[in-house]
């Protein structure tokens, strides 16, 4: 398996199947068109079968983390260590970057992103909410 951080739309592109969606033109120009923003992809054998996306935020008083945005395998790479790979590289990149730490927000019966992340050195958050704002 070989990791790598993607800056082109047609590696975005090629790798589409591992998204929520087939990434949007204007979306993808704008998210790798900002340095804070990164994308990387797993290969195995040349053929894309994960990808996790990360976004830097700092505040004033806080400095710099990462946010682990989204976390895609493809179903016939499961198992096989592709997802720990993947939050284990983006935790270097953030390391990398300056970021005092890295946090994601996952469904509390997702099983699977539960242990991947565990699997991955992180630890649950106790006694927090997530409020959500939704906009047409």
């Amino acid at each position: 398996m070989e990791i790598r951080r993607v800056s082109a739309p047609e590696a975005v592109r090629a790798a589409g199947h591992l998204f929520d969606a087939f990434p949007r033109d204007g979306a993808t120009h704008r998210f790798l068109t900002d340095e804070r923003h990164h994308l990387l992809i797993a290969y195995v054998d040349d053929v894309p079968a994960g990808m996790i996306t990360g976004v830097e935020m700092t505040h004033p008083d806080k400095g710099t983390e990462m946010f682990l945005y989204e976390l895609g395998v493809d179903e016939s790479f499961r198992g096989r260590g592709v997802g720990k790979a993947l939050v284990c590289a983006l935790a270097d990149l953030a390391r990398g970057r300056g970021c005092y730490g890295m946090w994601v927000i996952t469904d509390e019966d997702n099983e699977a992103a539960l242990a991947t992340y565990g699997r991955a050195g992180g630890t649950p958050e106790t006694d927090q909410v997530v409020l959500v704002w939704t906009f047409d």
